[in-house]
């Protein structure tokens, strides 16, 4: 058996040993579990949880120590680099073989069982990195990939370094490109001004509802993502209706967003 810990907000991880660990989006639109070979260094171990708390916005992260069959496929890679597909055992002795696994990671492409979790500990929650290895000393990138909405100091980093993609666009504009979407029957176009809502912390909750119905169930998805950082009355109530969507892939996606709002 494999061993790795997964690195989750304290609530989230003491529900793991009654139900498992949930597959959540990943690579390339696939759904599962990222975690990372226990290695002798503790810090190496538990690298992520920096990076993780940063962008969960949770004050507390805890370990689900995992133990995987050998032969269980998964991918192993650097962070936004190229993946290889391996088993779980393949992938320990290539993180183990290398010479700085910081930012790797590995991807186990379903959910995770309650009998393969094997305890849920504390860790301590100063270890690791923030933005990327190495990244001390050298000024935080102010993108839009990059930032994090409501982080700690993030308006006064965004007055000294604005971002170099500037603001997204008004709600009046997204609002219009969704009109122009639905007249011309472009579902792509639709997902994307949708996507530009979610940027933001209220919206029009009563102009964007009715696509709950929309016969493409991507757009009811991306519905369920544009709404994920709102504090708007009745945004919860919209996320219940999506979780019991018909299509098995928008009740995924609302619980994921509904999850990640309760960690917040």
């Amino acid at each position: 058996m494999a061993r790795f810990v997964h690195l989750a907000p304290a609530a989230r991880a003491a529900r793991a040993v009654r139900s498992g660990l949930r597959a959540s989006p990943g690579h390339h639109g696939e759904r599962g579990v990222f975690c990372f070979p226990v290695l002798p260094s503790y810090t190496l171990t538990h690298q992520w949880l920096r990076e993780l708390a940063r962008w969960k916005g949770s004050r507390s992260l805890a370990a689900v120590d995992l133990l995987l069959p050998d032969d269980q496929p998964v991918t192993v890679g650097h962070y936004g680099g190229p993946v290889r597909h391996t088993t779980a055992a393949g992938a320990v002795g290539i993180v183990a073989a290398l010479e700085d696994p910081r930012g790797w990671e590995v991807f186990l492409p379903r959910s995770v069982t309650a009998r393969e979790v094997r305890r849920v500990r504390a860790v301590r929650q100063g270890t690791g990195w923030r933005y990327r290895p190495d990244a001390h000393g050298r000024p935080p990138c102010t993108c839009f990939g990059c930032r994090v909405r409501g982080g700690y100091g993030s308006r006064r980093l965004l007055e000294r370094r604005p971002g170099a993609d500037g603001p997204g666009p008004p709600p009046r504009v997204l609002l219009e490109r969704v009109d122009r979407a639905l007249a011309d029957d472009d579902t792509a176009a639709l997902r994307a001004a949708l996507d530009g809502f979610s940027v933001r912390r209220r919206g029009p909750l009563d102009r964007l509802s009715p696509l709950a119905d929309h016969p493409d169930p991507g757009v009811r998805s991306a519905l369920a993502w544009a709404v994920s950082w709102w504090t708007t009355p009745g945004t919860g109530a919209l996320l219940d209706r999506l979780a019991a969507d018909p299509d098995p892939r928008v009740r995924e996606d609302a619980d994921d967003v509904r999850e990640s709002r309760a960690d917040r």
